[in-house]
């Protein structure tokens, strides 16, 4: 037998004995500091470790905004980005220049509108922020996007403040040491950044106003209103904040079969999941649909409806 039969026969065997190389994943989150990357990072690892030749990581990210545009182009596979978003999104409007080719695979947790402040400011209303130094959020966040459009719904316009573009982080730092006058963070009620900081400085959390609420509600149909009870944060009194649905987004032709086992896997795994992320206790079957206005992917829904017996 020739070497060259005999490397070609060995290369062959080879080939049949190692495993197929693992397809190669993203899941788009946000901020280390927030809720969306340890829960992306426990659904990355549930993926991986249950289905065949499937490897995922989490990607830390700007999060709703660039988490879309990132499925739609195929850079990730799956990303986390609150409901608002994601509807602006589907309609393209802005910031999309252009629809976006996504689907809801299912949705998630709520996320709350935090508007923080000193415990010791004048600034006791949404409408005291004018004139004030105020972090509304990262560039490309679902924060950025939505405490905009909210502000926006209650006539205060980004020229009336003195608006910064700081992510999670930086919005905690800045406030402990006095560079803004108020940050916003939408995230889970008790998401660690304000955690963080609450445990470290006094501050507050602005209340809504129904009739804020209302108005809130009437221009952006994806928010509601909730009670967020006191000491969800060290010292931080109770406080009454819009509220909207994070959500997990894929493309329109993710493969259905990968999506099925996606699905059964995730739910399969979500008691290990709601020990380590609170938040998670809002991931249901029976909240999978909790966003109007984008369909669901078409292997969510016949899940959905096998679930539920419908």
């Amino acid at each position: 037998m020739s070497l060259w039969l005999k490397r070609a026969l060995l290369a062959a065997s080879l080939a049949i004995a190692l495993p197929a190389t693992a397809a190669n994943y993203t899941i788009g989150t946000g901020s280390q500091s927030g809720t969306y990357y340890p829960l992306g990072g426990m659904l990355a690892q549930t993926w991986s470790q249950n289905i065949d030749g499937f490897n995922m990581r989490a990607e830390v990210t700007a999060a709703s905004v660039e988490n879309i545009i990132k499925v739609a182009s195929g850079q990730q596979l799956v990303g986390i980005a609150m409901g608002d978003s994601v509807l602006a999104a589907a309609k393209g409007e802005a910031p999309f220049k252009q629809p976006m080719d996504i689907s809801v695979l299912f949705a998630l947790y709520p996320n709350v509108v935090q508007f923080m402040v000193p415990a010791d400011s004048d600034i006791h209303s949404v409408s005291d922020l004018k004139g004030k130094k105020v972090s509304v959020g990262a560039p490309g966040s679902g924060t950025r996007v939505g405490s905009t459009n909210i502000l926006k719904a209650l006539g205060i316009n980004e020229g009336d403040f003195k608006a910064q573009s700081l992510n999670y982080t930086a919005t905690t730092e800045a406030l402990s040491n006095g560079q803004i006058d108020a940050g916003v963070i939408i995230g889970s009620a008790g998401v660690g950044a304000i955690t963080e900081l609450a445990l470290t400085r006094n501050i507050r959390i602005l209340s809504f106003s129904e009739d804020d609420l209302n108005k809130i509600n009437a221009a952006l149909p994806a928010y509601s209103g909730m009670e967020i009870p006191a000491d969800t944060y060290n010292k931080v009194p109770a406080f009454t904040a819009p509220v909207v649905w994070n959500v997990l987004v894929v493309k329109k032709d993710l493969d259905p079969a990968l999506a099925s086992q996606m699905l059964e896997t995730a739910f399969d795994d979500m008691g290990k999941i709601q020990k380590v992320i609170s938040d998670a206790k809002n991931t249901t079957v029976e909240n999978m649909d909790r966003l109007q206005g984008v369909p669901l992917h078409e292997s969510a829904q016949a899940f959905m409806n096998e679930k539920k017996g419908n």
